[in-house]
């Protein structure tokens, strides 16, 4: 991709646990297509990166008792080759030409496929498949011009930590981002599977849990 390009996006996942009857208990969702999750998102444009874990912990949790949160540290993320992030959100153009017809907008964080470059525009593909696991067909697609310095080729992840008082029996629904999630608690000596990339993220816990 040319130059024109953002060269980092900022992104912050929330690692939330409890502790009950001398068990840790890592706070997970249930995605209602994409499998099981962890609370995660992108920096908005001037945010504090510790204030965007605590909006996207609440976000997606619903918890309104969380504190400031610990800073774990964070990782440059690799993109699969032909996919970049939005680092800002962006009108998709019919053609390379700001004057053309705008029929869709993809927003920021959002990963897409390059197909091509031409002045100052690049045209990039959204897609949304209809289950991550075993995906049978596209449910959803964009393909549009956005201006390529809304584009972005190094995303990295800051994680922080979150500690609350509850008890790990508990199940709710929060709805947000235009989905129902399923919010679970599930035994940091035992979780389930997490989808990939985030599967490794709990191990940024382990300073803090010898035992993960």
């Amino acid at each position: 991709m040319s130059d024109g390009a953002q060269t980092t996006i900022h992104k912050v996942t929330a690692l939330i646990t409890c502790r009950w009857a001398e068990e840790d208990y890592l706070l997970l969702f249930q995605h209602p297509f994409a499998g099981i999750q962890l609370p995660a998102g992108t920096v908005e444009a001037g945010e504090d990166v510790a204030i965007a874990a605590r909006r996207e912990a609440w976000e997606e949790s619903g918890l309104t008792d969380l504190g400031p949160g610990v800073y774990l540290g964070h990782r440059e993320e690799a993109l699969p080759t032909g996919i970049v992030l939005m680092a800002e959100t962006a009108i998709a153009y019919s053609r390379p030409d700001s004057t053309s017809f705008n029929w869709a907008t993809i927003r920021n964080g959002i990963a897409v496929r390059v197909e091509r470059e031409e002045a100052g525009f690049t045209q990039v593909t959204f897609e949304e498949w209809d289950r991550m696991d075993d995906p049978r067909y596209v449910s959803f697609r964009i393909t549009g011009w956005v201006p390529t310095h809304t584009l972005c080729q190094r995303p990295v992840r800051h994680f922080f930590h979150f500690e609350v008082n509850a008890d790990p029996s508990q199940r709710w629904t929060v709805e947000t981002d235009h989905h129902r999630f399923q919010l679970f608690w599930a035994p940091l000596s035992a979780l389930p599977q997490i989808v990939s990339p985030q599967a490794d993220w709990p191990s940024m816990l382990s300073p803090r849990f010898p035992n993960l």
